[in-house]
């Protein structure tokens, strides 16, 4: 008897381990934006807020409002893929100076990883960013671009830099669920 009881007990424990376990989408809501053709992951407890008029989309955290998740679209001009300059480290120098710390922006960025992955036929570079602010605390951002139709899609997910070990996992995975639908 006393060996059946432990028995049900260690399986019960096991399953509630189980149950308890992070997945990937753990903490995360889904988004689609069905016009323009993208989904993402943000984290749970987020909020959609009104941007400038050049993001399509943005959350930000309602406990840490200065962490914020945007999406926007643009023309390409100069070119018609991101192939055509270069590997990710030089895509992410590009992104790094148009994008995150552009002239006259008052930022100074310093570009600390790039990486590329494939989904389907569509190459998505991811980059990190040390973000250094003229008036502001210095922050940690995660970029990840691709292109559609001659549209330069970026999703950007932002923190202070004091609070980036905490959340950086989280973040990773947003930055890494950005999709572009075919």
């Amino acid at each position: 008897m006393f060996k059946r009881v432990i028995s049900t007990l260690l399986v019960v424990f096991s399953l509630l381990l189980t149950s308890c376990a992070s997945t990937p989408t753990s903490g995360l809501v889904p988004f689609a934006d069905s016009k323009d053709g993208y989904r993402f992951l943000y984290p749970n407890g987020w909020t959609e807020t009104k941007g400038n008029s050049a993001i399509d989309i943005l959350f930000h955290d309602i406990i840490e409002p200065s962490e914020n998740v945007s999406v926007a679209i643009t023309k390409l001009l100069t070119v018609k893929t991101l192939e055509e300059i270069g590997d990710a480290d030089a895509i992410g120098l590009r992104v790094q100076q148009r994008v995150v710390a552009p002239e006259g922006s008052g930022r100074q960025a310093q570009l600390l990883s790039a990486t590329q992955k494939e989904s389907g036929d569509r190459n998505y570079y991811i980059f990190e960013y040390a973000v250094q602010r003229a008036q502001g605390e210095p922050r940690h951002d995660l970029v990840t671009v691709s292109t559609n139709r001659g549209n330069l899609y970026t999703l950007s997910i932002s923190s202070s830099e004091k609070r980036w070990e905490k959340v950086k996992d989280l973040f990773s995975r947003v930055a890494k669920s950005f999709t572009i639908d075919e």
